[in-house]
């Protein structure tokens, strides 16, 4: 019987095969060489994300249609490793990353969680930004320096399993936005620490079909939606006078910066606008 792998990358994904195949691709000899294995979690039926996971040489595990939690539930279940490593599907890992991570792990035993830089690359270019901004997309900087932090995030995060076995699943009922953060919360609660290590960074990618202000700003409004069902969740929503102020300065941003990214930041807040109206109701 082989022996225990290394780690075990688990990658929740949903109807993505042209990103997940640029994810395989970086993850996958990194694995190989450290003794890893690689778990792709996808929906039941999906033939051309089980084609892609099949040639690049990764486990595929079928779910019923659900959300990221249930599937880094299934990849948790499906895994042989005491340490799990959590990745999105439109990442690019460069060389180095995984071992960054293993090592890190290593040198504080003490420490259940860990995550490392996530940088944005925008393939299309993006929209046009005057600077004063973040990306558009999840990233992560806390420095050149490992050390403890509040949070990092599940595109690039590894757990040991006896922090499950204490925390407990991650919430399938959570999705989109405050998926991670909610296990990670509870894993705080309980006194544990999370490392952040500044070499283990990797990079949150999208296509240039995907950079548009259009797309860029549909998929923001999706997140704010459920960044406010998760705030209301936390009893931490902002009352609507103050989203609306908020947008007015998205507007006002991009009139005045003449920055299409903040048509994208406005997006994301009249999601939370329209939920904060509706209650979740369409």
């Amino acid at each position: 019987m082989p022996g225990r792998p290394t780690a075990s990358i688990v990658i929740p994904t949903r109807a993505r095969p042209d990103y997940l195949a640029v994810t395989l691709a970086s993850v996958l000899p990194q694995a190989a060489l450290a003794g890893a294995e690689v778990v792709v979690v996808a929906d039941a039926g999906d033939l051309a994300t089980g084609a892609v996971a099949q040639r690049h040489g990764a486990r595929i595990v079928a779910l019923a249609m659900a959300g990221a939690n249930a599937k880094r539930n299934a990849g948790v279940a499906a895994a042989r490793s005491e340490l799990l490593v959590f990745v999105d599907d439109d990442v690019d890992a460069p060389l180095g990353w995984l071992d960054s991570i293993l090592s890190g792990a290593r040198s504080v035993p003490d420490r259940d969680v860990f995550g490392g830089p996530i940088r944005a690359r925008l393939e299309g270019g993006g929209p046009r930004a005057c600077g004063r901004e973040q990306a558009p997309i999840t990233t992560l900087d806390m420095g050149a320096k490992d050390r403890d932090v509040p949070f990092v995030w599940g595109a690039n995060m590894a757990i040991r399993r006896r922090a499950l076995r204490r925390v407990g699943d991650f919430d399938e009922t959570i999705l989109v936005r405050g998926d991670e953060e909610e296990w990670l919360r509870r894993y705080r609660q309980g006194g544990g620490r999370i490392r952040y290590l500044a070499s283990a960074g990797l990079v949150h990618r999208r296509s240039a079909p995907d950079s548009t202000v259009r797309k860029l700003a549909r998929a923001a409004y999706r997140h704010g939606r459920a960044a406010r069902r998760y705030d209301a969740r936390k009893d931490s929503a902002p009352a609507i006078w103050g989203e609306l102020r908020t947008l007015a300065g998205c507007a006002w941003h991009t009139v005045h910066r003449r920055c299409a990214v903040g048509i994208v930041m406005g997006a994301h807040t009249a999601g939370r606008v329209h939920e904060a109206l509706t209650g979740g109701r369409q």
